[in-house]
């Protein structure tokens, strides 16, 4: 292991842990009770509780290349980001899932690129955003659109999963999409009633029934 990382292990159980202390021992005792399933990128800019100012016990997280949700179909294979779904709904029984994306996004860059043909994974899973590419080149408008898009893809192909869509459909789940502006520090959220991302706080974002979002239009 790094001695960076080594380092940084002490510091935590020297300095940081002693802080939280309490709330790690209940949580042991009492298990965790996350009211939110935060869908986001694997980026290393992306953190989930910088962003959210979350502690420990709130967030069910789960990340990956593209905050990308991979469609329901029934099937036994080994679906991490489908399993960590069916957890927290089933299990942590949440009120809210967020998809979260971000700026200077990678993953939607690949989708513009050819994937290199020592890794076909990641060429198979960039597919899950296909979807929400425009026919246009790379710029950085087109990207920051289908960065959205993508956004708003994921949240659709949510709705297909049955435990989402009984949820929301009975009123005790909603989903959001947010947007992520790195060199901003700010969030959009997807507004339904307009089709599109505005200012944290501004609108009534995402929640409710099934998306119909014309982003993909």
């Amino acid at each position: 292991m790094p001695d960076d990382l080594l380092g940084r292990l002490k510091r935590f159980r020297r300095s940081t842990f002693p802080r939280y202390r309490r709330e790690f021992r209940d949580l042991a005792q009492r298990g965790q009770h996350p009211r939110t399933l935060f869908i986001g990128c694997s980026d290393s800019r992306l953190v989930p509780h910088l962003l959210t100012d979350s502690g420990p016990g709130e967030l069910f997280v789960v990340r990956n290349v593209g905050n990308f949700v991979p469609p329901w179909d029934a099937s036994r294979g080994y679906h991490g980001t489908c399993a960590a779904i069916e957890f927290a709904l089933l299990n942590l029984r949440v009120r809210d899932i967020v998809v979260c994306g971000h700026s200077h996004c990678g993953a939607v860059r690949a989708l513009y690129e050819d994937a290199p043909a020592q890794a076909p994974h990641l060429a198979q899973w960039l597919e899950l955003g296909r979807e929400a590419c425009l026919p246009v080149r790379s710029t950085p408008e087109a990207l920051h659109r289908t960065e959205q898009r993508s956004i708003a893809l994921q949240l659709e192909r949510l709705m297909q999963y049955p435990l989402v869509a009984a949820g929301v459909e009975r009123g005790e789940l909603f989903l959001h999409g947010w947007h992520y502006l790195i060199e901003e520090g700010e969030v959009t959220v997807l507004d339904l009633a307009q089709s599109a991302f505005v200012p944290a706080g501004r609108g009534p974002g995402a929640d409710g029934g099934p998306p119909v979002l014309d982003l993909l239009q």
